[in-house]
């Protein structure tokens, strides 16, 4: 019979245990920190692309501004009454956006010395058309500085979207550097006319110079939308871009062609400027605000995807923090197999086996053996033990 030694039951050791544990956590620091560093690079695109949101919402106050202040200028170089309600609630429609979103645009100071400068325009023409030239010019040159300090601030000149990089760089600069260049270049025309003779070379100088302030951002801007409508995808924008596009280019051309001399004497036809000029801010002012809501959607398209790319973050960092925590968890739990002492392996101790007696048998001892040695076998009654059989034969031999 084999006699089973006692189990004696193994302890696993502690860094065996531990091992799996630091392993886990080894490895959830590293994947812990890459979805903090990319959820800071999204949050930082996210807040980037939300500025940016607030550039063009100020834009577009600023697009009726800059329309209203060029009527006005027109109105004061021709001796016209000023549009000045348009003016007053153009004004103020921005001072509320500025109100709002100035402060975080750092456009404030600019917007009050502008505000203040436009509230002291005077009510009626003045006597002295050329000084209303002038005044006006400062003014709008003011406005033309905010319009670069909102791209600044705002981010959006420095977007790396190429669509809407040429979109902000048409509607944010070329667009109001144009209008304002036109109406300074149709208002010359009417200064030139009253002039003296003797100032017929400085006149024609400066209207050199206004015809290539107002064709050359005009012409950019037509480059850019050609680029933006050619290159973007959605098919609602080629639509609405082109026909203010087409007709903007069109008086564009009338105006480069109706500026120029039409005699040695300089004489220029003012009544067709001034309609091309006219029929180029019209365009002007349906086309400003498709192009702003174009941007705007290419900034919540990518506010969405970033939003997404989020979720994904957080899911992909939580998923693998979960299946680390559970390794963790397991290694901590499980513990080795026992490796008791079993029949013939080291530790167990085999005897053997006692025969089993009938039944009714009794048992009887065989001897007892020297001192020391094996005590004495039991048989039961009868029963001959194996070598006392052939004892006989071993002593007639």
């Amino acid at each position: 019979m084999t006699v089973p030694a006692p189990r004696v039951r193994r302890r696993p050791r502690a860094p065996g245990r531990l091992l799996p544990l630091l392993l886990a956590i080894a490895l959830l620091l590293p994947v812990a920190f890459l979805v903090i560093q990319a959820h800071r690079l999204i949050d930082a695109d996210h807040d980037i692309a939300e500025r940016e949101r607030l550039g063009v919402e100020y834009l577009r106050a600023l697009g009726p501004v800059t329309e209203a202040l060029v009527d006005a200028q027109t109105a004061a170089v021709n001796g016209r009454p000023l549009p000045r309600g348009t003016l007053d609630q153009a004004v103020e429609q921005a001072a509320t956006v500025d109100a709002r979103i100035g402060g975080e645009l750092s456009t404030s100071e600019r917007w009050a010395g502008l505000r203040a400068k436009l509230e002291a325009l005077p009510e009626r023409s003045l006597t002295d058309p050329e000084a209303a030239f002038t005044v006006y010019g400062e003014v709008t040159d003011l406005l033309l500085a905010l319009h670069g300090k909102v791209r600044e601030t705002s981010g959006l000149i420095r977007d790396s979207g190429a669509d809407l990089y040429f979109l902000q760089d048409g509607v944010g600069e070329e667009m109001p550097e144009a209008m304002v260049a036109a109406g300074r270049l149709a208002d010359l025309v009417v200064l030139i006319g009253r002039r003296p003779a003797t100032d017929q070379i400085r006149s024609l100088s400066q209207l050199a110079t206004l015809r290539g302030a107002a064709l050359q951002p005009a012409t950019d801007l037509a480059n850019n939308l050609r680029a933006v409508v050619d290159r973007s995808e959605s098919a609602d924008l080629g639509a609405s871009v082109l026909t203010p596009f087409d007709a903007y280019q069109r008086a564009v051309e009338a105006m480069a062609l109706f500026s120029q001399p039409i005699d040695r004497a300089g004489t220029i036809d003012a009544t067709r400027l001034v309609a091309a000029r006219n029929e180029a801010q019209q365009a002007a002012k349906q086309l400003q605000p498709v192009l702003l809501d174009e941007i705007d959607r290419l900034l919540v398209d990518r506010l969405d995807r970033l939003n997404r790319d989020r979720l994904l973050v957080f899911g992909a960092g939580g998923l693998a923090g979960l299946l680390l925590i559970a390794l963790a968890v397991h290694g901590w739990v499980s513990r080795p197999r026992d490796t008791s002492a079993r029949p013939g392996s080291p530790g167990s101790a085999s005897v053997e086996p006692t025969p089993t007696p009938a039944a009714g048998a009794r048992w009887e001892p065989m001897g007892l053996g020297p001192a020391g040695e094996q005590p004495p076998t039991l048989l039961p009654v009868g029963q001959v033990h194996e070598p006392d059989r052939w004892r006989p034969f071993d002593a007639a031999r």
